[in-house]
């Protein structure tokens, strides 16, 4: 098929939006996922800390009242990893809400580009994809 015909066939499809399940016949993204996952790294990585948190108070509170047990030393290697397992976790997360933000305002930075590329009368049908749309 020639490489005009194949972008015929897309215009005429986007001028039919009803042959198309779900198209609503605009061009935009939404940038509410993006948000949405980036709030729950943000989340993740809270609970991560608060987990660690515990957990240190628990082995504390463990190996006051078994002072002079062999377990106490084996839990103290236990604890360490865990830590190290829950701070990298916690880094993890704390670079994805960033990154994931990024994307974010980076897909509605794209759209305001490509909806100020078209002149006033090319401008109908393209939506503004922001937060929840």
């Amino acid at each position: 098929m020639p490489y005009a015909q194949k972008w015929q066939e897309l215009f005429d499809l986007a001028e039919r939006p009803e042959r198309q399940p779900g198209a609503r016949g605009r061009l935009g993204h939404t940038t509410a996922p993006w948000v949405a996952a980036s709030h729950t790294a943000a989340t993740l990585r809270t609970d991560t800390e608060k987990s660690r948190r515990r957990l240190r108070s628990a082995h504390t509170s463990v190996a006051t009242g078994a002072v002079g047990l062999a377990a106490v030393a084996e839990l103290a290697g236990v604890l360490k990893s865990w830590e190290e397992r829950l701070t990298a976790v916690r880094g993890t997360c704390d670079h994805l809400a960033g990154a994931l933000l990024g994307v974010a305002r980076d897909v509605g930075e794209a759209d305001d580009a490509v909806r100020a590329s078209f002149g006033p009368g090319d401008r109908e049908g393209i939506t503004a994809g922001r937060p929840g749309a």
